[in-house]
């Protein structure tokens, strides 16, 4: 029985979208919904036409609890509408064989990137620092109105796709 994902689809067109959604999280920390409903809509095409009604079943439901999983993280903050969307589409596109898969490599590379993000902003912030020691009045040294800094952000939209294409290369 062939699975989802098999060689008859050319590899290299299952893979366009996701790099457009690394390069676009990066560069603007927003995934547009177009490259979402594209990877959702090669996703559900892949479904069609592989002709498995079970395997279709599965792949849907699954999307469908990744969706409410993701909608409940972002409703408390947790991650970005975006990311959820592209989870959601990622799920569609890989199919329910390879999607367990597909999450630990996808956490893998999330982790090695939130702390790429945390080391590059400490690293940063201390330069800044360093940069205007000399131009700080020791009325400034207390910390007196100074502004929070942000919330630190990791654009998980580049895990998703690294994970997304390595998954869909090593598919069987």
């Amino acid at each position: 029985m062939p699975s989802l994902l098999t060689s008859r689809y050319p590899r290299r067109r299952r893979r366009i979208p996701q790099p457009v959604v690394a390069y676009q999280d990066v560069r603007t920390r927003r995934i547009p919904n177009a490259l979402s409903l594209a990877i959702a809509a090669l996703g559900l095409a892949r479904i069609a036409l592989a002709a498995e009604l079970i395997d279709a079943g599965y792949t849907l439901a699954a999307a469908v609890i990744i969706f409410a999983i993701t909608l409940a993280l972002f409703q408390r903050g947790a991650i970005g509408g975006g990311d959820a969307k592209i989870l959601t589409a990622a799920a569609l596109l890989i199919g329910y064989r390879e999607l367990l898969s597909f999450l630990f490599l996808m956490s893998l590379c999330g982790g090695a990137l939130a702390l790429a993000t945390l080391a590059a902003e400490r690293l940063d912030l201390s330069l800044r620092r360093f940069r205007r020691e000399a131009y700080v009045s020791s009325a400034d040294q207390s910390g007196r109105g100074r502004v929070a800094s942000k919330r630190s952000t990791a654009p998980y939209g580049v895990a998703v796709a690294v994970a997304g294409v390595i998954t869909l290369i090593a598919a069987r």
